[in-house]
């Protein structure tokens, strides 16, 4: 339940269209639902502007598929990272409308009244296709939070000419996210070309001294290019998250702005 369904419920119950009871219904499972095995945080979108997000690796398929019914038809969507097809086979037979993204390992559950994602200038750069995985998380999750993710892959520093060729691109973007692996150049470059945020995604792309990401996480972190933040290694989730928050906060403030400048008089 987000805040506008909150305030329609009260309006409701005040103008009397709306039963007690079944506004009760309603906020019975706020602020959480225990299942056993689980506490839905329904109360999130109250506070936080988007729904928990279901993390499937480390629970059996049962449990992914208990909690994602829980969450399903409560005016949001349901975003299950990190599944496997097996995953997906046992969500989608406790709830019919549950899509598998499978370069993404995401289920989605969409909302009837979700709107197309807008073009807040967010482009996701990677360096190469076996960044994709990651990079198709964050997209995933940003376009569910309604923003719009453009796509430059395979222009890593190996090939400078790629990247470079691609300038334009990168500066008309307002927020980037940079997926890499290897020695994870690409964020510091990217970030020396645009005068936008980088986000950088370290991936566990690489041979034996990359140490699973690890060398990646570092070299992003010591990156002598100022704008650059750094989230964990493979997490597309938290980029795609923290970039439409940026997105959304930065149209509002645009908002806001337009707002007050039609007031004046």
């Amino acid at each position: 339940m987000d805040a506008e369904a909150l305030q329609t419920l009260l309006e409701g119950v005040r103008d009397g269209s709306v039963e007690v009871s079944r506004a009760m219904e309603a906020l019975r499972d706020l602020p959480y639902q225990d299942l056993g095995y689980a506490r839905l945080d329904h109360h999130r979108p109250l506070r936080t502007g988007w729904p928990e997000v279901v993390l499937a690796e480390g629970k059996s398929r049962e449990q992914v598929a208990g909690i994602v019914s829980a969450m399903s038809g409560r005016g949001h969507p349901v975003l299950v990272t990190r599944a496997g097809a097996k995953v997906y086979e046992a969500v989608a037979a406790e709830v019919a409308t549950a899509r598998y993204h499978e370069l993404a390992r995401c289920i989605v559950v969409p909302d009837a009244d979700t709107t197309p994602p807008a073009d807040f200038g967010l482009l996701i750069v990677t360096g190469g296709t076996a960044d994709l995985p990651a990079a198709e998380e964050a997209a995933l999750t940003a376009e569910l939070m309604g923003c719009k993710a453009g796509r430059l892959n395979d222009v890593g520093v190996a090939g400078l000419h790629r990247l470079l060729a691609q300038r334009e691109r990168l500066q008309e973007a307002r927020v980037i996210i940079v997926v890499a692996g290897m020695e994870a150049a690409l964020a510091s470059v990217v970030s020396g070309l645009v005068s936008a945020p980088v986000i950088a995604v370290p991936t566990s792309v690489g041979y034996g001294a990359s140490f699973g990401g690890l060398a990646a996480l570092l070299g992003m972190l010591n990156s002598c290019a100022p704008g650059i933040g750094v989230v964990n290694i493979d997490n597309g989730f938290g980029a795609g998250y923290l970039a439409a928050q940026i997105c959304r906060m930065a149209e509002r403030e645009v908002h806001s702005r337009s707002t007050a400048g039609e007031g004046e008089g």
